[in-house]
């Protein structure tokens, strides 16, 4: 004998109201970038959340973004994997990275995997209209394993990594030591095709004087994005 399940009409308010929030919110459409999407996340999540919340936050807010915002696009499966999980349905295009960057100067932004078959975020030092804005995962402690790149030039968030280009063929310690005594704080977080990605702590403009005499000839910053 079937047994129909009780009313539950507080949780169903709660949800109601859910479904009400999200549909005023994207009436009031898309923030001008990145950096205030972030800014704003940071000061809805201030104080003590539980940390699933944060992460169904994250989703709800991606989901939010990507319906008002640019398009997205994803290519690589790891991109593929962390759209779905922060954006939703997003369009997986198959292909090489350099197709997706096409795909976003034509209008949009491409999630593309940080590890390719060739150092694709090179290219960006040729494009000065493109820069990474997002890195996810975007947990502090985190890896980066995928690069968003929009045509949006994100500013300082108060907490974010900025990540940095050269081709020089002196080692990552090395590497790490010259920017150490310009007074920034690197790691490598990708080498391949005789270029290497480095991570610089904190928000650094491309024009820092400080990167003026770091290691390499075709060297430079190619974007910056928030972390949580």
């Amino acid at each position: 004998m079937l047994v129909e399940p009780p009313d539950d009409a507080r949780r169903l308010d709660l949800d109601r109201a859910v479904v009400q929030a999200v549909a005023a919110r994207l009436l009031g459409g898309a923030r001008t970038g990145p950096d205030a999407d972030a800014i704003a996340l940071r000061a809805l999540l201030a104080g003590p959340v539980e940390r699933p919340a944060v992460s169904i936050v994250k989703a709800v807010l991606g989901r939010i973004d990507a319906a008002a915002g640019d398009p997205i696009i994803a290519c690589g499966p790891i991109a593929s994997l962390l759209a779905a999980d922060r954006y939703g349905s997003v369009e997986c295009v198959p292909g090489e990275p350099e197709d997706a960057l096409n795909r976003v100067r034509a209008g949009g932004r491409a999630l593309i995997d940080l590890v390719m078959a060739r150092p694709w975020w090179g290219r960006l030092l040729a494009m000065p209209d493109l820069q990474v804005a997002v890195a996810l995962p975007d947990d502090a402690a985190a890896r980066p394993r995928a690069l968003m790149v929009s045509r949006t030039r994100p500013g300082p968030t108060g907490d974010d990594r900025t990540f940095w280009v050269t081709d020089s063929a002196v080692s990552e310690t090395r590497i790490v030591e010259a920017l150490a005594r310009a007074g920034l704080v690197a790691t490598m977080t990708h080498a391949a095709g005789g270029l290497k990605l480095f991570t610089l702590a904190g928000y650094v403009q491309a024009e820092d004087g400080r990167l003026a005499m770091a290691p390499g000839t075709l060297k430079g910053v190619i974007g910056a994005a928030p972390v949580f």
